[in-house]
């Protein structure tokens, strides 16, 4: 693997093979593979193969270095969305934040519903109804429970009909690790409320103050 500076490197590899995946791509676009969001940096059109570079942090984050070389494994591909189209789920930006495990999974009449174990410092940004990414889908949360630290943290979902042809999810057993991407407005919620806190708290103490002084200055007077 050849560096900025011409040295070589050492690193990981992955050549993929796709077809709709490939139309209009070009050495530098991004690819969302299981949901990571990777860049093509070498592209065979006659083949349909194109090859990734994995990063350390993205193999320490996601489970695409579980992949074994030439088992030609499935894995979900989806190219970058347009801006100026309709957005039918949410932003999935293809930045993991970490492996999720099945814990179970059960058909519900034509629905197939998914339990995942989760990390629980990730737990804080799932919740009931909102967006979720596994393996790079857009999919609604079901159910939450979080227990802390030391107890049991899962979330559910569920895959219409329409999804589970068209991704590799239901191919997955218990025990089997997805890719979870939680939803990013979150992150920037918290972000910007934990800006908010300290100001408001000032504040408060601001006023507080100024009631206390307020009330001597009034005592003082009916003397």
């Amino acid at each position: 693997m050849t560096l900025w500076d011409g040295s070589k490197g050492k690193g990981t590899e992955m050549v993929l093979k796709g077809d709709i995946v490939l139309d209009g791509a070009y050495l530098g676009c991004s690819i969302s593979v299981n949901g990571v969001c990777l860049t093509a940096t070498e592209i065979d059109e006659d083949a349909k193969t194109f090859k990734v570079g994995l990063a350390p942090e993205t193999l320490r984050k996601t489970n695409l270095g579980t992949y074994v070389p030439e088992s030609q494994q499935r894995v979900n591909m989806e190219r970058a969305s347009e801006i100026g189209g309709r957005n039918s789920g949410h932003f999935v930006q293809g930045h993991v934040d970490n492996v999720g495990t099945i814990m179970d999974q059960w058909i519900d009449e034509n629905s197939l519903f998914f339990k995942i174990a989760f990390p629980y410092e990730f737990m804080r940004y799932v919740v009931p109804k909102g967006f979720i990414a596994i393996d790079g889908t857009s999919l609604t949360v079901c159910d939450v429970h979080s227990e802390g630290e030391d107890g049991e943290n899962w979330f559910t979902f569920m895959l219409v009909e329409y999804t589970q042809k068209k991704i590799i999810l239901p191919s997955k057993k218990v025990g089997d690790t997805v890719n979870v991407e939680v939803d990013v407005l979150g992150k920037y919620s918290e972000q910007a409320w934990e800006a908010f806190v300290p100001k408001m708290e000032a504040l408060e103490t601001k006023v507080k103050q100024l009631e206390a002084r307020l009330q001597e200055l009034e005592g003082g007077e009916s003397t």
